[in-house]
């Protein structure tokens, strides 16, 4: 098997075990307070990637900006772990943060004044009908939840755009265990100020952790890491489209959650914007990475 298929094997096997790790999450907080695993969680990968980071430093004067990169990563994972918990729909979720990616253009442009390609005004409306279609209810009713993933999808394509402009000059080993430990430090706080802890730990709940650091973590950040550096960049784009995709057949074995026509036929949409998004802007880059 050459390099570049077996990148883009270990991108599939990241988008599989990032929707199994929406699955570790819900179970995790059910057995515990949701910040306290956020903290957990994030802060052990930190300490698992370390021994990797040899060799490799942050230069003094880009450890300030790789930061404030973990900051934007923490805000990030605090909203999405929030709205994991308070979520009915894994599946519905995992569709409206995937429109993070569409967000991203906007925020290059107020961020760095890069206006979006004529292929994003294109795929745009597509977007609108389909989160309508996946968040609207009948009679009309928006959930909470709705509310709090959509916000997650925008925080995160602030944090996509901070990191891609530090990762420029900064190695991505070291950002990335910077990164995870912030939001392990920052899960804790929170946890530490405002969650109570009454419920005992359970060898259940010790497992979920577990799971959810070293393999929807570690092992995803190592294989995502790996695989972007050499598959074909229309390679990379498209796989890593199919998480939320994965994460509705994940729910719907262990949850027996299904979604309705309408949602389906809303996700599909998002999905075809993105895809359509990112086919057209793989167009103008070199194929490899």
């Amino acid at each position: 098997m050459n390099r570049q298929r077996q990148a883009e094997l270990f991108l599939v096997f990241t988008t599989l075990i990032a929707a199994c790790g929406w699955i570790f999450s819900r179970e995790a907080i059910s057995g515990m307070p949701v910040f306290a695993f956020l903290g957990l969680r994030f802060f052990g990968a930190a300490l698992v990637l370390l021994p990797f980071c040899r060799g490799q430093r942050i230069p003094r004067d880009k450890l300030k900006p790789a930061l404030i990169s973990g900051f934007w990563m923490a805000a990030n994972l605090c909203l999405w772990i929030w709205s994991v918990s308070t979520t009915p729909s894994l599946g519905e979720g995992a569709f409206i943060m995937s429109l993070s990616m569409l967000f991203v253009p906007l925020v290059a442009w107020a961020m760095m004044g890069v206006r979006p390609a004529r292929a994003y005004w294109e795929c745009l409306p597509v977007a609108i009908i389909g989160l309508a279609l996946l968040s609207l209810h009948t009679p009309v009713v928006f959930h909470p939840s709705q509310g709090w993933f959509l916000l997650t999808a925008f925080v995160q394509s602030i944090s996509f755009c901070y990191t891609s402009r530090v990762a420029r000059e900064v190695p991505l080993i070291p950002l990335t265990t910077v990164q995870l430990a912030v939001t392990g430090v920052v899960g804790l706080l929170i946890s530490l100020l405002f969650e109570p802890w009454n419920q005992p730990f359970s060898a259940s709940t010790a497992m979920w952790l577990v799971a959810s650091i070293f393999i929807a973590t570690s092992l995803r950040f190592g294989l995502q890491i790996q695989g972007q550096k050499y598959a074909a960049v229309a390679s990379a784009a498209l796989i890593m489209v199919l998480e939320p995709l994965l994460t509705v057949i994940a729910a719907s074995i262990w949850y027996s959650e299904r979604l309705p026509l309408q949602k389906i036929l809303g996700g599909v949409l998002i999905l075809l914007a993105q895809l359509w998004f990112r086919w057209r802007l793989v167009g103008r880059l070199p194929s490899k990475v």
